[in-house]
């Protein structure tokens, strides 16, 4: 056999007939929590400390504004001052919607404006 007839043969297989067995491992795959969310109505101040508290604890609130912004803007204008202060506090994200709209989210959801 010539040098490149050496060096270029094919290896022959060794163990013809074996058989690798293999071990399937389960994968455990966490499920990320789930976010609820809720719709509101903000008709008064007092609304706003419910609404605060719901998103506090997780949940995405959509508020409705538009019957406060028709009776009370001064009380509306606290309001949304109010909810913007606690979304600082605890990093969470307030946007408008429209004119009629409010979308507050907690921490762990942000708002992609753009």
């Amino acid at each position: 056999m010539s040098l490149f007839g050496k060096v270029f043969k094919k290896k022959e297989k060794e163990q013809v007939g074996t058989v690798e067995e293999f071990t399937e491992i389960p994968i455990e795959v966490d499920q990320p929590e789930k976010v609820k969310i809720i719709i509101e109505k903000l008709e008064s101040l007092s609304d706003t400390d419910r609404i605060i508290k719901k998103v506090r604890t997780g949940n995405v609130v959509i508020a409705r504004i538009k019957e406060l912004k028709e009776n009370n803007l001064d009380e509306l204008k606290h309001s949304i001052s109010k909810i913007k202060t606690s979304c600082t506090v605890f990093q969470g994200d307030l946007a408008g919607i429209g004119d009629e709209w409010l979308l507050i989210t907690p921490s762990s959801v942000k708002i992609n404006r753009g």
